[in-house]
């Protein structure tokens, strides 16, 4: 059986992993389905498509569903970031 997806071939409909995001202007992470927001405050990211975008405002609890390749040390504000794959 194949492997089921829900955002891309590369990513599967129940990601299995995670890990503590750590911010940085200049390093990619691998890349994420969605962020999990454990502090409030705002997200700076690049996207899985090379998009830079800011998400303000976010709750602690927030789970963010997109895939990321970069979190932002810059502009980003929220803490306790997990990344789940």
């Amino acid at each position: 059986m194949g492997k089921q997806t829900n955002y891309s071939p590369t990513f599967p409909q129940y990601p299995a992993g995670a890990f503590a995001i750590t911010t940085s202007d200049t390093a990619n992470l691998q890349t994420v389905a969605v962020v999990y927001v454990g502090g409030a405050g705002n997200i700076k990211v690049t996207t899985a498509n090379g998009d830079v975008a800011t998400f303000n405002g976010l709750n602690a609890g927030t789970v963010l569903p997109v895939q990321v390749l970069r979190v932002w040390a810059t502009g980003t504000t929220a803490t306790t970031l997990i990344g789940i794959y």
